[in-house]
């Protein structure tokens, strides 16, 4: 018996000398494919590992996500096939392009859209967004890309409302948070909580509500697609109002992609070509 003791001690004794010989602590590191230095790999600017930022983060996804609307003929809406379209689609889609990464579409009602930029959500909001102080504030845009006027519209039978002014105490069809919201507010009309300018011209066909205070671009665009359709203009905003697009405070080196391709498409007649599209003329100005 104690010569099988003496045997099992002997043998644990070499395994462990063996085990001590495959923990080298003092060996160098192997490198690592691609990289014979040992060093971590060099990543080009605004690509690779996201060290660029915003834009790098993008580059390294491959999309661009945008928070859009989906409901807001003719910036963002769906065609009769069902497709996602508009104005500022076909703006975001051509942007994301010469970023070198693909447009991917997150649709969100109106007043949830900027949270869901706060959320991290996406990556930008393509909406028709106005420029204001308010959201200055808190948030980048991009260069401005579209003008456009307030305007308020009323069944053509309607003789009450002919100004701003005539909105206190009428029904006026509007998204809660947007700047036509404020406007409707402020002449003291009662807000009727919509998701977009559709809904707003289902309700004031159907005489539940009085009044929307929208886009002149959505109204034209509206009276090109049905223009028999029972509506009219009663008043405009003096001032034309800018929009752009929507970008998290200090994402700058994504905001200067995207400005730098705004300005090529104005440059080589992409924006345009959009723009008639839509529109039939240039609506930067």
């Amino acid at each position: 018996m104690k010569k099988w003791n003496l045997v099992a001690a002997i043998l644990v004794i070499v395994l462990m000398i063996a085990g001590c010989g495959n923990n080298n602590n003092n060996a160098e590191p192997s490198p690592s494919p691609g990289n014979a230095q040992g060093t971590a790999p060099e990543v080009s600017p605004g690509t690779g590992n996201g060290g660029a930022g915003a834009l790098g983060a993008v580059q390294k996804r491959g999309s661009l996500l945008i928070g859009t609307e989906g409901t807001y003929a003719p910036f963002s809406f769906h065609d009769a096939s069902g497709a996602l379209t508009g104005f500022d689609v076909d703006i975001a889609r051509e942007i994301a392009k010469r970023i070198g990464v693909k447009a991917e579409f997150v649709e969100t009602q109106w007043d949830g859209m900027i949270a869901g930029l706060d959320a991290k959500r996406f990556d930008a909001v393509f909406n028709e967004v106005s420029i204001n102080d308010e959201r200055k504030a808190k948030y980048d845009f991009s260069s401005p890309y579209i003008a456009s006027k307030a305007v308020l519209i009323v069944r053509k039978d309607n003789t009450d409302i002919k100004s701003f002014a005539d909105l206190k105490g009428k029904k006026a069809g509007q998204t809660l948070t947007s700047n036509l919201g404020k406007i409707a507010k402020e002449n003291g009309a009662e807000i009727v909580d919509i998701d977009g300018f559709n809904q707003a011209i289902d309700l004031l066909n159907s005489k539940r509500i009085d009044a929307t205070i929208n886009d002149n671009l959505s109204y034209l665009d509206l009276k090109k697609q049905k223009p028999d359709i029972p509506l009219k203009v009663v008043d405009e905003e003096a001032n034309a109002s800018q929009s752009a697009g929507l970008f998290r405070k200090g994402e700058t080196d994504l905001v200067d992609a995207v400005n730098q391709a705004l300005a090529d498409m104005q440059k080589d007649g992409t924006y345009l070509s959009i723009s008639k599209k839509y529109f039939g003329e240039d609506v930067s100005k």
